[in-house]
């Protein structure tokens, strides 16, 4: 039994005549929606015969194959038939199966001749149509946070992930004996998502380990949906392509958020890097000063009071403030002065020849002039312009 591509105009010309063949069907797939992966064909037209069961599909009927559909014909549960390629197919029992592969290659055969119908009397043939489609929107999110040590912190954080991935489903004859329940007439992907999303957000944890372990910062992951779907792809590759006949097609991230000791942290580290800086400071201490002196201006005491309270304060902190101010003044100063010779001299400090680091124009000890701006000394005593000593090779330091 097998199945014959049929021209459109017969196939017209057939049906207009199903009333004289009392077992003619037209078989189409039942509704197919975007997380529809399998449905079961249904009877669109039936000829005179109202005897015939739901269960037996008469020599002679046509099967319609819509684009982006597999049609796999069985007969007491097992493959006899399928075929990739849209179009009007007849049913001849005397046929071999013809296997129109599509746009599939010759694995696809290989899985046929693993699962195909064995030669004994059909009990029950049944049209089967599964969707090759991508399936999108299938949405995923982390039940516990997913540590992630980031170099630039130094610490180990933790992230929570959420969005959506989509599937397309590559073997469909693998994926039909391993993933559809037995005897299953429709197959919606939330039907058989509970394991395959426990794999994916295993999947997905091993991909963000992969990605810290590169050095990607954390604050760049939600950047990185693309490298994170080749990742998934390479972790699922074996289970799923290999054994189930689908493969993961996009992974999209719509959120990346810390726990609250991460975020904690985070917020930390960033305050001390800006606090680092002495104008940041300096102008963190005016605009304390400024509120400390708008609080005692609205003092419930009155004005006198209030100024009073804070020239106390004032006092008892053994003049912080004004030593901070000097100290933020000073190094300001010095910044300064070093971004002035760097400016002025084309360069910050060198290694003269004699071995004496300086950063003025004349070498301390021996009184060689600095080399000319842009130029470097080598350890060899060679003066260089590019990034490598052109007499011992070792790289600009």
């Amino acid at each position: 039994m097998g199945i014959i591509r049929t021209a459109i105009g017969t196939v017209k010309n057939t049906i207009n005549s199903a009333v004289n063949d009392q077992f003619l069907e037209v078989i189409e797939s039942g509704e197919m929606g975007e997380g529809t992966v399998l449905t079961k064909g249904v009877t669109v037209r039936r000829g005179s015969n109202r005897q015939s069961t739901r269960d037996t599909i008469s020599d002679g009927s046509t099967i319609h194959v819509y684009d982006n559909q597999f049609m796999i014909l069985t007969d007491g549960g097992r493959i006899i038939d399928y075929t990739a390629e849209p179009g009007y197919y007849t049913v001849n029992n005397s046929s071999l199966p013809s296997m129109f592969n599509g746009q599939f290659d010759d694995a696809l055969q290989e899985s046929f001749a693993r699962l195909k119908y064995g030669g004994t009397t059909p009990v029950a043939q049944k049209v089967y149509y599964i969707n090759l489609q991508e399936i999108k929107g299938i949405k995923f999110g982390t039940r516990n946070a997913v540590n992630y040590f980031d170099n630039f912190y130094n610490a180990e954080l933790f992230l929570r992930a959420h969005g959506t991935y989509s599937v397309k489903i590559t073997d469909p004859l693998k994926f039909y004996a391993e993933v559809v329940p037995r005897n299953a007439e429709q197959v919606q992907i939330e039907d058989i998502n509970a394991q395959y999303l426990s794999e994916f957000l295993e999947a997905l944890q091993t991909a963000i380990n992969r990605m810290s372990a590169e050095g990607i910062r954390i604050s760049y992951v939600s950047s990185k949906a693309s490298e994170l779907g080749r990742y998934m792809a390479d972790v699922l590759d074996d289970t799923w392509t290999k054994t189930r006949g689908m493969q993961i097609q996009a992974v999209g991230i719509a959120s990346i958020s810390y726990d609250e000791e991460s975020q904690r942290l985070i917020n930390m580290r960033n305050q001390g890097a800006m606090m680092g800086d002495p104008n940041i400071r300096q102008g963190y201490m005016q605009s304390a000063i400024a509120s400390g002196m708008q609080a005692a201006g609205s003092n419930p005491g009155g004005a006198a009071a209030g100024f009073v309270g804070m020239g106390m304060g004032m006092n008892a902190a053994g003049g912080f403030f004004g030593q901070a101010s000097q100290a933020n003044m000073q190094q300001m100063q010095q910044n300064a002065q070093m971004q002035q010779n760097v400016q002025t001299s084309g360069r910050g400090t060198w290694i003269c020849s004699c071995g004496t680091e300086n950063s003025g124009n004349f070498c301390s000890q021996c009184g060689k002039p600095a080399p000319a701006a842009g130029a470097w000394t080598c350890s060899c005593g060679a003066v260089n312009n590019g990034n490598f000593c052109s007499q011992c090779g070792k790289p600009r330091a």
